[in-house]
């Protein structure tokens, strides 16, 4: 829920209800205003007709008047000090009810008690008190209408340096973050957040640089010592007098250098995966880079034997840095003839939503939990390795807006990458 449409929830929670007591109570005043009008109108009348009781009266006659608004008569009952005034509703001569304000009151006119009752209609006032109503709904209605648009209006304004600050920060990419800035508002709470942001923004890509920086720097100080052991045992292995024991011992300490060489280039090439360092690039086909190294690794496939099986009718294409396609590859196609036993099978298989490669193998099925972990290789494979393969496919996938699922039937294991709609 955007913060716009919590604070305009909360004001109408508030103003409602308020509006409504509002309502009701200038409703009820003005009501008891128009009922007092009329109760003074009332007593006024009374007092004039007692005067004239009291002349008409004097001789000791009794007097009797009834009419739908005034009735007098003498009664039994005892003399009261004050007027009783209530609402009633009655009928006019059109038959339809109306309301009215009544007054009644014993009033004892020379020893003889009369009951006075006079009516007044408050048709018209009623009608003056809906009219009134129906005014005020319409304006507090405008008023309340007025008050959420200017909020509207106000709080669209106000959030500005805020959207543009939010609208920075999800186009920031750490290679070009350097350039960012979030510039002054005159609103002190946006400033604060600007500051923190530029400096936090800073610090994010001076780490960034350092790290890169690191990594570079490491794998390239790791590669040089590496590079100068391997020359040094490829000059001791052509010494004709080297023992059987002794080549053995060199050719393991050369596959052991091989390997740290492969594990340094692999982290390096994690780094600068989890770096963003690769820019996206144009459309990379699938179909293209699977043959590429169809042919390369051809000598490896012929030597086990293996079928390979291809369906490239429609090709797979997505943009991705076309050294992420041939690392994506190359992974995904080593593992599968790695992993292979002699005579076995792959089958390759693209089309406009996907590109998926399987194999057969003897090894288990992979646990969900172990798939993509680094240092994760089968034990029993017959070639070693550094179990960095399918980390880098899952990082390769991650950061490129694509998806991988694996599964396992059969002794057939099968890859298939997906684009995220």
């Amino acid at each position: 829920m955007k913060l716009l449409t919590k604070t305009t929830l909360y004001f109408l929670a508030a103003m409602v209800p308020l509006l409504a007591v509002a309502g009701f109570y200038l409703f009820n005043k003005f009501s008891k205003e128009i009922n007092s009008r009329s109760d003074k109108e009332l007593i006024s009348e009374e007092y004039e007709w007692i005067k004239y009781l009291e002349s008409e009266t004097a001789n000791g006659t009794s007097f009797i008047l009834k009419s739908p608004d005034i009735t007098i008569f003498p009664t039994d009952a005892a003399a009261t000090p004050y007027a009783t005034l209530t609402n009633i509703y009655g009928y006019n001569a059109q038959g339809e009810k109306i309301p009215f304000r009544q007054l009644s009151q014993v009033i004892a006119i020379g020893n003889i008690p009369y009951l006075i009752t006079i009516r007044q209609s408050q048709e018209q006032k009623a009608a003056l008190v809906t009219d009134v109503t129906r005014i005020m709904f319409f304006v507090f209605a405008g008023l309340f209408i007025a008050t959420l648009i200017f909020n509207w209006a106000i709080s669209k304004q106000l959030w500005a340096p805020f959207r543009r600050s939010l609208h920075k920060i999800r186009g920031a990419e750490l290679q070009k973050m350097q350039a960012i800035y979030f510039e002054e508002t005159s609103t002190q709470e946006f400033n604060e957040l600007n500051t923190a942001l530029n400096y936090m923004t800073g610090r994010i890509y001076r780490d960034f640089v350092n790290m890169k920086e690191f990594t570079e720097n490491a794998a390239h100080e790791m590669q040089t010592p590496i590079a100068g052991a391997q020359s040094k045992l490829e000059l001791l292995l052509q010494d004709a007098n080297l023992k059987e024991e002794q080549v053995q011992a060199i050719l393991q300490a050369t596959d052991a250098l091989n390997r740290l060489s492969k594990l340094n280039q692999s982290l390096l090439l994690l780094a600068k995966i989890e770096n963003n360092q690769y820019e996206t690039g144009e459309a990379v086909s699938f179909k293209a880079v699977s043959e590429k190294y169809l042919s390369l690794f051809d000598a490896f496939i012929k030597d086990k034997q293996i079928i390979i099986k291809t369906n490239f009718e429609e090709d797979f294409k997505t943009a991705l840095h076309s050294l992420l396609a041939d690392s994506l590859i190359s992974n995904l196609l080593g593992n599968a003839i790695k992993y292979n036993y002699k005579g076995g099978t792959i089958e390759i298989k693209t089309n406009t939503n996907s590109f998926s490669i399987s194999n057969t193998s003897m090894q288990p099925s992979i646990p969900k939990e172990k798939l993509f972990t680094r240092f994760n290789s089968a034990n029993n494979s017959e070639e070693p390795s550094n179990g960095f393969g399918l980390a880098i496919v899952k990082k390769i996938v991650d950061t490129n807006n694509l998806h991988i699922t694996y599964d396992a039937t059969n002794g057939v294991h099968r890859f298939t990458i997906l684009n995220v709609l």
